[in-house]
């Protein structure tokens, strides 16, 4: 029997919400997007709880969008409409703890990186294990998450030098910037978030409820609900736009491997005569120099023993 992607469960006071795909970092698909939105809302509503953790399974919090070529993906290619729906359906998974009536602590161990990191920040608040990670490293790939909360998190500043570099961050730099309420070791990660979760769970939920709303009015009333839908309205057609960095970087989608200029072009466009391709590094793992060179001249396949060096590595 499989797994469930997302779990529920219930400890006094505090409903747990557990992302449960370890063997992926708990990156996010098309079911667990579904079925966390569905967890989120059935915590929010349970009555016996005043108080929601959303916490992770396995090494990592949660890596981002599961970026695996698929069907949906592909058909979305050069097409700004379609990515501007399927991004809509990002920022309403990654606004949900935001929307939610109870508060909703995230508990955070290693990767938490892009939709994983704006999800993070859209949580009430935030413990963090010293070995977590924290960034947006889409911008490297000629994207940028579309639910631009950083700024509001912590500045503008900081905010446009992760953003514009996708560099990552650790746990107390996080804390040093105000993304994160408190860090602590691994191993204590998850008691301490209960012991936290517990001692909240001790105010009374409509006070609670009505501190929470009252904070998130005075966001929106600073135009935070604005900014994140302009975020996804600007940012959108980048996704089915050409750039250079998606040429040169992101793997082709019909291919499953990065496009490469052949290298002939490559001479030819810095004013260098063709000449014989050196071997490629792949090639002369497997075999001495001199059976690469009558490969590549004779155009015959490669007969020798195969290895790991032989198979192309795909970018995942």
């Amino acid at each position: 029997m499989t797994a469930p992607l997302v779990t529920y469960a219930v400890d006094g006071r505090v409903g747990i919400v557990s992302l449960n795909r370890p063997e992926k970092l708990n990156a996010i698909g098309a079911d667990l997007k579904r079925i966390l939105v569905e967890r989120l809302h059935e915590a929010d509503r349970d009555p016996a709880t005043a108080v929601v953790v959303l916490r992770a399974e396995g090494r990592s919090f949660c890596a981002g969008y599961d970026i695996a070529p698929n069907p949906d993906r592909a058909a979305r290619r050069g097409n700004a409409l379609a990515w501007h729906a399927s991004l809509t359906d990002d920022v309403a998974l990654e606004m949900t703890p935001w929307d939610m009536k109870k508060p909703v602590i995230a508990s955070v161990q290693g990767h938490c990186l892009g939709g994983g990191c704006e999800l993070a920040m859209m949580c009430d608040l935030t413990i963090a294990a010293d070995d977590a990670l924290f960034g947006e490293p889409e911008i490297r790939f000629s994207n940028v998450g579309p639910a631009l909360i950083m700024p509001f998190v912590i500045g503008l500043k900081r905010a446009r030098e992760l953003l514009y570099l996708g560099d990552p961050i650790d746990a107390h730099t996080a804390l040093r910037y105000g993304m994160v309420n408190r860090v602590v070791p691994r191993a204590e990660l998850e008691s301490v978030t209960l012991k936290f979760a517990h001692r909240l769970a001790l105010i009374s939920p409509e006070a609670l409820a009505g501190t929470k709303l009252a904070i998130n009015r005075g966001a929106d009333a600073a135009g935070f609900r604005n900014a994140i839908r302009a975020g996804l309205d600007v940012l959108a057609p980048l996704y089915a736009a050409r750039t250079r960095g998606r040429d040169e970087v992101r793997r082709d989608q019909g291919e499953g491997r990065p496009r490469r200029r052949p290298q002939v072009a490559r001479r030819a466009a810095r004013g260098v005569a063709p000449g014989p391709a050196p071997p490629s590094p792949a090639a002369s793992a497997c075999h001495p120099p001199s059976r690469v060179g009558r490969r590549l001249a004779g155009g015959t396949a490669c007969s020798g023993p195969r290895s790991s060096a032989c198979s192309p590595r795909v970018r995942s």
